[in-house]
């Protein structure tokens, strides 16, 4: 039997778990040649997934409705008429949330558990870690003694962020939304300092604490209020990278907020926005610096795990109660 998750209805505002429709398919599967079959073993849940459960033009496009939901998953090949994979084999891509599905291998890249956990590749080893590098280096370009800022720094982005800011020798500031969070950025990660903006009354201010010398990279994955109060911080030149904005994916009327302009021609700043695949060229050269430094541990990693395949969406859901620390992956 193989279960899978469509997309059932565009969400309004928050995703709920009736938005999606789970099916099954008591059919016997077979093969043909060029074609394996996998065995979903971890999937992948992204705040990005939120954009393409709406019809709206984006880099990507949309879902389908009454179709599968498709994230970062790890499998194992179960079985393979392509040569260039084996039964066993672990394998990491962008595939449908199904228990078990085929694939003709196009898109997917094996993976060695022996070197590092497979859930790994989803997170610090994958879309997760690159996204991390990338922006921050083709972006921010940092110099080391400068200032970095990163919020949703407790998230599976943002926490891999400013540990590479650490080991590129930034002063590292990360806001968060609980004091576990804040704590564990700074005991765990190694952040300079952490801001719970839930409990500060005054973000701007306290950024101001934060970084007394001004803010020369600001690594953006809420937007909303955290952002504009870092905008009161920057210094002349500063770089501002936009990764994600998930404080106002479920907004169902415009957001209101301050223009950027002024702060930008004042301090002559950069504001850029990115994907990752923008810098694909640049994929191998990061997954070697990414692959060194956890091997040398001056790189660790925190996940949030739900166990089911029944509780996908839910997880996915969670994303945006910050109930996750680091990475959520559903273990299958």
């Amino acid at each position: 039997m193989i279960q899978t998750i469509l997309l059932k209805n565009r969400p309004e505002g928050k995703p709920s778990v009736s938005d999606f429709e789970f099916v099954k398919d008591e059919s016997d599967v077979t093969i043909k040649d060029g074609e394996l079959l996998l065995e979903t073993t971890y999937v992948s849940v992204d705040p990005y997934l939120r954009g393409r459960m709406s019809d709206a033009k984006s880099y990507v496009p949309p879902f389908e409705l009454n179709k599968p939901v498709h994230s970062g998953v790890v499998a194992k090949v179960l079985a393979s008429k392509n040569d260039n994979f084996k039964e066993g084999d672990f394998v990491s891509g962008m595939l449908d949330w199904k228990t078990k599905q085929i694939s003709n291998g196009e898109g997917l890249l094996k993976v060695d558990g022996s070197k590092a956990p497979l859930s790994t590749y989803l997170g610090v080893l994958g879309m997760t870690g690159l996204t991390a590098y990338l922006g921050l280096n083709q972006i921010g370009k940092p110099k080391a003694g400068e200032t970095l800022v990163v919020s949703g720094a407790a998230g599976a982005v943002g926490s891999v962020v400013g540990q590479i800011g650490k080991i590129l020798g930034l002063n590292v500031i990360g806001i968060a939304g609980t004091d576990e969070k804040v704590e564990m950025l700074k005991s765990k990660f190694g952040f300079d300092a952490a801001i719970n903006y839930n409990t500060t009354k005054d973000m701007k201010a306290a950024i101001a604490a934060a970084a007394p010398n001004g803010v020369d990279i600001y690594f953006d994955n809420v937007g909303g209020p955290i952002s504009d109060a870092v905008l009161f911080n920057i210094n002349k030149f500063a770089r501002m990278i936009i990764c994600g904005a998930i404080s106002v994916y479920n907004n169902t009327e415009l957001p209101q907020s301050i223009s950027v302009q002024p702060f930008l021609v004042k301090n002559s700043a950069l504001m850029q926005g990115f994907i990752v695949s923008n810098y694909a060229d640049k994929f191998p050269e990061a997954m070697k610096e990414l692959s060194t430094w956890l091997a040398e541990g001056k790189l660790t990693y925190t996940e949030t795990v739900v166990n089911g395949f029944e509780n996908i969406p839910s997880a996915f859901i969670d994303l945006f109660d910050g109930k996750n620390k680091g990475k959520m992956i559903v273990k299958i």
